[in-house]
């Protein structure tokens, strides 16, 4: 510190300021809302604090300094965390036999003109003809859209308070059992279907978690709306854990393979994330590549998931760059190992 500027001095107490608290941020994946709401609130900047220490790191590196280490050691610690936000190699394998499983969050096929463009409906469903998906998971559907799904086999479940809303699973396979688990003092839900495949049994999960409602666009960042803002977001934090502890207990006595897709309403690094995912696999970081952002704002935020169980080999993943709805689709193809 001695031999330091007085501006080298600012920067490494900002530095270790910083490296602090993305180091607390990481106890978000094991701590509940129910117990520490705030944490959870942090856990939504893992992404910035993680790109501002590594921009610590190259400043601290171009002066030969040493104090690079402070954010290098933490960076290590949550090495699995960095993994979770950036992708280096894609892992493409593309078989015949693949099922392909689509999940998104159709955004009501911008029934509300949210989106300056006509026809944003058939240009989803052009879209969805195109990459030709085996069983498609759709979050924020239009039940009243009539757009001719090809699919013989379909679960809708529309909201009982907005016909415009509901959510959908379509398939190529016979469905042999299905059902919600109708969240409570929520528009959002969860369906599940059971399908038939090469006479193997395989369970899909629709998953559409409660909305932060947050609009960065228009949110008020002054300090009267950020104290709104954060009971808001602990009180849709909590609804969230009570959603996945129904989830998880949904599938005790599942004695068959699973999926869940969906549209999460928060990142890979929060505890409602790691609950759901538990033993499973996340596409993405299996065969994902690059940021893997779903939600169209600025920064990569990725907060739609497929997570298989970890007997079935995901050979591709993609996220496919269509500003059709306020998420980007995502596709993974997986070999479930079953025989003809």
């Amino acid at each position: 510190m001695k031999k330091l500027s007085a501006f080298d001095k600012f920067v490494f107490i900002l530095n270790s300021i910083i490296a602090s608290i993305l180091l607390f941020s990481f106890l978000s994946y094991f701590i509940s809302p129910n117990s520490v709401p705030f944490i959870s609130v942090i856990s939504l900047f893992i992404p910035f604090l993680i790109l501002i220490n590594l921009l610590f790191i190259t400043y601290w590196l171009l002066k030969l300094k040493r104090q690079f280490l402070i954010s290098t050691l933490i960076l290590i610690i949550g090495f699995s965390y960095v993994s979770k936000f950036y992708k280096f190699q894609e892992k493409k394998v593309l078989q015949n036999s693949d099922l392909k499983v689509m999940s998104y969050n159709v955004r009501m096929f911008n029934v509300y003109k949210w989106i300056e463009e006509e026809n944003v409906d058939l240009k989803i469903f052009d879209f969805i003809k195109k990459t030709n998906p085996d069983i498609l998971c759709l979050q924020d559907f239009n039940p009243e859209t009539k757009l001719g799904f090809s699919f013989p086999y379909s679960l809708i479940t529309p909201s009982k308070k907005n016909s415009n809303f509901g959510h959908a699973i379509f398939s190529k396979y016979k469905i042999i059992n299905s059902g919600s688990l109708n969240f409570t003092n929520s528009n959002n839900n969860a369906q599940f279907i059971d399908i038939i495949r090469n006479n193997d049994t395989l369970r899909v999960y629709n998953v559409h978690l409660e909305s932060l409602r947050i609009n960065p666009a228009k949110e008020k960042f002054d300090q009267e709306n950020s104290g709104r803002l954060k009971i808001r977001l602990e009180n849709s934090f909590k609804k969230q854990t009570n959603q996945a502890n129904l989830i998880i207990k949904h599938q005790e006595n599942l004695t068959f393979k699973s999926i869940i897709c969906g549209d999460f309403n928060n990142t890979a690094f929060s505890w409602v994330y790691s609950k759901i995912k538990s033993d499973k696999n996340d596409a993405f970081e299996v065969a994902g590549k690059g940021f893997g952002k779903t939600y169209d704002y600025g920064f990569p935020f990725r907060i739609d998931f497929i997570l298989t169980d970890k007997s079935i080999e995901i050979n591709n993943f993609e996220t496919y760059d269509v500003k059709y709805s306020d998420h980007y689709p995502i596709m993974a193809r997986l070999n479930l190992n079953d025989q003809d």
